[in-house]
């Protein structure tokens, strides 16, 4: 049993390490909810909660609203050692899945969006662009459907880089 759960810390601290970027918990959570094969996710769960409180993972961006977390030199160290102990097939899995993904999942969690209605029947697009540290901008735009205001969630954060950098030049340089 205590071999099943070592082998589980290392694929969660390869994880990590493949990343390379902190993560938020539950964008974690999302990805080891769909990737069973790499480990059953209550055995993601408990492992996740050790790593943590053993300062294997810590929160790296502690000034920010929600924690990311990331892995540790100590950790990436400890693992150099021991990742052989994560089968081949998990290690490709990871990797290869880290390659595809990493800038989305960045994206997904420095552009941040959402909507809702007022009480006039208008709707509010709440927009955020978050770095590890803090919150760079925010930025509420009230139309007059719902249709408009799904459509710039949905496309905030394909648009976020040029609008900030649209305001950063016109107000700030």
């Amino acid at each position: 049993m205590a071999d099943i759960q070592e082998t589980s810390k290392l694929i969660i601290l390869y994880f990590f390490d493949q990343m390379e970027i902190p993560l938020k918990e539950d964008i974690i959570n999302d990805i080891f909810i769909n990737h069973p094969d790499w480990l059953p996710y209550t055995e993601f769960r408990s492992c996740f909660e050790e790593l943590i409180k053993q300062n294997l993972l810590v929160n790296l961006t502690p000034k920010a609203s929600t924690p990311r977390f990331g892995i540790t030199i100590n950790s990436r160290d400890g693992l150099s050692y021991f990742y052989t102990k994560i089968p081949l097939s998990v290690r490709e899995e990871i990797s290869s899945f880290v390659k595809k993904n990493r800038l989305s999942y960045n994206k997904k969690q420095e552009y941040v969006s959402d909507y809702y209605k007022n009480a006039d029947g208008t709707y509010t697009a709440a927009l955020k662009i978050e770095s590890a540290a803090c919150t760079l901008m925010e930025l509420k735009v009230v139309v007059q459907d719902k249709r408009k205001a799904k459509w710039i969630h949905n496309n905030w954060a394909d648009k976020a880089p040029i609008i900030y950098e649209h305001i950063h030049e016109n107000l700030i340089d």
